[in-house]
């Protein structure tokens, strides 16, 4: 798994390779949130200490903003259900949505870890049951047509 794909570019992967979809499933979603904990510590001290690098603090400082803003904005909408926004916005299998940018997002708006991991493993399940299901219909799908 790589970011920005996640579980959501493994399953499919999986099932056109035809495997077994329980254990396709299960080690995507531990693949998943395996770097949770070290992303939710670590990845925004590490973007606040590159910010003033010379060949890396303009992406630092851009990735910062974004997540700043973006999370703000998420904070406002959201209001007092943040952790189940956060849940959807990791459940619904987009590319971008995943586990590690929605505990990026729980890191910069300094979210509660337990909460934001329970709300992101969540969302992760829900994102493999959807994509396993569209992957086994589209294979299927496939199938059929030739």
């Amino acid at each position: 798994m790589v970011p920005i794909v996640e579980l959501r570019g493994a399953i499919p992967i999986s099932q056109g390779f035809g495997l077994p979809l329980l254990q396709s499933y299960i080690i995507c979603v531990i693949g998943n949130m395996l770097p949770v904990p070290v992303i939710f510590f670590f990845a925004r001290k590490v973007l606040i200490w590159g910010k003033d690098k010379k060949f890396i603090g303009g992406f630092f400082t851009w990735c910062l903003d974004k997540g700043e803003r973006g999370g703000e904005k998420l904070k406002e909408k959201a209001g007092k259900g943040l952790y189940v926004a956060l849940l959807l916005f990791v459940g619904i299998p987009l590319p971008g949505t995943g586990a590690w940018t929605g505990t990026l997002a729980a890191s910069f708006l300094d979210m509660d870890f337990k909460k934001s991991v329970i709300a992101c493993m969540c969302g992760v399940l829900l994102a493999g049951v959807i994509m396993g299901v569209g992957s086994v219909a589209g294979v299927s799908f496939f199938k059929a047509l030739f």
